[in-house]
């Protein structure tokens, strides 16, 4: 009986719609010669429904806990089944915009008398009888319209739109039930303050979703949609006041139909609008953690595996409704941004950045940096913003990134353990080196440099004898120049490159005999995933962010980790136990995190940059230091950075202590874990001539120097209790390693010039 009656009503409608568009035209076309019968004759055969291009819809990023943390959008809409509108907010819609809605058959027969009433009066079109599925129609027209020019089309207030308006709306109704035709109206139709479709309406305006909404939000949602931009409540009290306006005009029109009644509707109407606004920002620079977010977003504009073209990715970015579920761990994040804010702010024109990546499947689980993203006011070159990641490299949004120093030489350290080295082997080292032969790359060329001289960091200067384990603990250049070449310079960009290196800038890199001092420029996203290689025993995973892509149809894409076994586990486990050593016996002791953890300070010549790349089992991350305006140009030395001046910065002296107060609490509640044993029976065994006594004479230089130290303090103490008559001199700063090749540093201040956080 209901089929019946619909398509009794659809042929009325047919039969009158003629009739009706030809009275309405007749004030404005009779002069024009278009007969009546003409535009009848239009309504026999109708056409297709309209074309249906997908909605555009928010794009939305969401962390490995699934809270959303940026989103990228043309337009602010999400699209909700119509069982997740509040049935009020249905009724509400329906009663101010086609009260008999649920009765006609795409034309509303009294609505469409009254306008040509008006018209007819006025002499041309003065007012519109649409019904809600005629402008279901020209909602869809301008949003499927690909020029400026459909668009106009699509709105223009001529006859012949009209017309061709009234042919589509009946064809729709023949396509759709009537609750799918105002579903689609529903998420279509724009409410004002940028929100398009009801959820993101109710959103916008009460900070709710549209299955919550009660009768006042309903009405007040209900009278926006008809007059979006004066009615929007963002733009200020006069918009606020239209908007309440219209919103009693929805609840008498809703009393007038019986739907409430008149005290429910006098009780609303006393009520004020009740508008929580909430913000629906767009973009990384609005993001929570914008770095993360420019990381995703250069993803997915640059991978093909998003789209075959560039402009099919950014459209399916921005109107694609995606939900990307990405690995950034929240707990670790903030870890990283409030060590990284203790130490460097935001005005420094010196830049922290660190990256963590999880082992064993590349998923980056943090990226941090100490400036905020955006422009700076007025456009400024330097402030406390950067529009670049400094986390990543080119191709991410990143710049051409800091040379990494010393964290190479762990690459020269897997090769040679690849090679057969064992613990314990070494070999004499002068104290300055000349690398005039014995380098080729990888192409078979000489890289020789004759007119460049090595120094090993200060306090190494006269060389000796040294393991591969003492080499990395002090970080001695000389030692490590001369392992590069015993093992190949060609071996040893092999072992970088199975592990993921490659340069900031996206240039090949530079194959030369300074490659194990870290000469080539890096992102801290790059050297923590190569360094997280050796915390998952050899298995080098490409950095990824995004985990899993869900469509706006629920289809979920899973992204899987891309790795590879770039290196022997054995080895891998060679590396660990050597680079364990760092933190109690080399460059960063005394500086923990209370588990087990291994790591390679780095420091450039003329201190241009420092970092410090680490790792436990579960978590590797990299720091990197430089100024932003120009390592070579502005040197890391007599700086203040943050609340602390710096004679020199190095690896352990800034980076260092980001890494350790960031590791801390990024690993919280990960239980801990050790790291697996090396095999001694291929990798113990070594040894260096000379080194056992050149060890036992250093600890006698360093005893000496401790006694010594111990009586000038004493007689210090003696001077302060009045018990001696003079006050000793003091030596400052006491002189111990630091890693760096080149010439000594400067400007070193005591602790107590030095200016601290509290």
């Amino acid at each position: 009986m209901t089929v019946l009656r619909t398509a009794g009503t659809l042929a009325l409608t047919g039969a009158l719609a003629g009739v009706l568009a030809a009275a309405l035209a007749a004030p404005v076309v009779s002069g024009g010669g278009l007969a009546a019968k003409n535009v009848a004759d239009t309504f026999v055969d109708l056409p297709a429904a309209p074309r249906e291009e997908p909605l555009a819809q928010v794009t939305r990023l969401l962390d490995r806990d699934g809270r959303p943390f940026a989103q990228f959008y043309e337009a602010n809409r999400t699209a909700v089944p119509l069982a997740s509108v509040s049935p009020i907010m249905r009724k509400a819609i329906v009663a101010i915009e086609d009260a008999r809605f649920y009765e006609h058959g795409g034309l509303d027969v009294r609505g469409t008398l009254r306008a040509l009433l008006t018209n007819t009066q006025a002499g041309g079109i003065r007012q519109g009888g649409s019904s809600l599925t005629q402008q279901l129609v020209k909602n869809i027209l301008v949003e499927s319209a690909r020029t400026d020019e459909e668009r106009d089309r699509a709105r223009a207030p001529n006859l012949a739109r009209k017309i061709t308006e009234l042919r589509l709306a009946m064809a729709l109704e023949r396509k759709y039930r009537k609750d799918e035709i105002l579903e689609r109206y529903l998420n279509i139709a724009y409410f004002g303050a940028g929100a398009y479709g009801v959820e993101a309406a109710a959103r916008r305006f009460f900070s709710i979703p549209a299955a919550e909404l009660t009768l006042t939000q309903a009405a007040t949602l209900a009278g926006a949609v008809r007059m979006p931009y004066s009615t929007d409540p963002s733009l200020g009290a006069a918009h606020r006041a239209r908007l309440r306006a219209r919103r009693d005009l929805v609840l008498d029109r809703m009393a007038g139909l019986k739907i409430i009644t008149q005290q429910q509707a006098a009780a609303a109407k006393g009520t004020p609008l009740g508008i929580r606004l909430r913000p629906e920002p767009g973009g990384c620079e609005q993001s929570t953690y914008p770095f993360y977010c420019l990381y995703v977003q250069r993803e997915l504009l640059s991978n093909p595996v998003f789209g075959n073209t560039p402009s099919i990715r950014r459209a399916r970015m921005a109107r694609g409704g995606l939900t990307i579920r990405t690995s950034l761990d929240p707990t670790a994040q903030r870890a990283a941004e409030r060590a990284i804010r203790r130490h460097v702010h935001p005005q420094d024109t010196e830049v922290a950045a660190e990256a963590m990546v999880e082992p064993g499947t590349g998923r980056i689980r943090a990226m941090a940096a100490s400036k905020r993203f955006g422009r700076n006011p007025g456009n400024r070159k330097n402030g406390p913003r950067t529009t670049f990641n400094l986390v990543a490299d080119v191709a991410h949004g990143g710049g051409q990134g800091f040379q990494a120093g010393s964290t190479f030489k762990v690459f020269t350290l897997a090769t040679a353990l690849r090679q057969g080295w064992r613990f314990g082997d070494g070999f004499q080292t002068p104290g300055a080196l000349v690398p005039a032969a014995g380098y080729r790359n990888c192409e078979g060329r000489p890289v020789n440099d004759p007119g460049t001289r090595v120094l090993n960091a200060s306090g190494e200067g006269e060389g000796g004898p040294h393991s591969i384990e003492t080499g990395t603990w002090k970080s001695v250049n000389i030692f490590y120049m001369m392992l590069e070449r015993k093992v190949g310079l060609c071996n040893v960009v092999k072992t970088a490159k199975a592990l993921g290196i490659a340069r900031a800038d996206g240039t090949p890199l530079r194959e030369v005999p300074t490659f194990t001092l870290g000469i080539n420029e890096m992102d801290p996203v790059t050297v923590a995933a190569a360094f997280a290689a050796f915390a998952a025993r050899g298995t080098y995973c490409r950095p990824l962010a995004i985990v899993e892509i869900i469509g706006r149809d629920g289809r979920r894409t899973h992204v899987p980790p891309s790795c590879e076994q770039a290196i022997e586990r054995p080895v891998a486990d060679a590396v660990n136990h050597v680079l364990e050593g760092v933190f109690d016996k080399g460059t960063m002791k005394g500086q923990g995190i209370g588990r087990p953890a291994a790591g390679k300070t780095g420091t450039n010549n003329g201190y241009t940059s420092a970092w410090f790349a680490g790792y436990t089992p579960q978590l590797a991350a990299a720091v990197s230091v430089g100024d932003i305006r120009g390592s070579y140009r502005y040197p890391l030395r007599d700086v203040r950075i943050g609340d602390d001046y710096y004679g020199s910065v190095q690896g352990a002296s800034l980076p260092g202590p980001i890494w350790v107060e960031s590791m801390g609490p990024a690993l919280r509640a990960v239980e801990p874990r050790r790291f697996h044993p090396p095999d001694m029976s291929r990798f113990g065994g070594g040894n260096t001539p000379g080194l056992k006594e050149a060890l036992a004479e250093e600890e006698k230089r360093k005893k000496r120097r401790g006694d010594r130290a111990f009586r000038r303090h004493r007689r210090l103490f003696q001077w302060l209790l009045g018990q001696t008559p003079g006050v000793p001199s003091l030596e400052w700063p006491p002189h111990g390693p630091r890693e760096r090749w080149g010439r000594p540093g400067r400007g070193h201040r005591p602790p107590w010039a030095r200016r601290h956080r509290h």
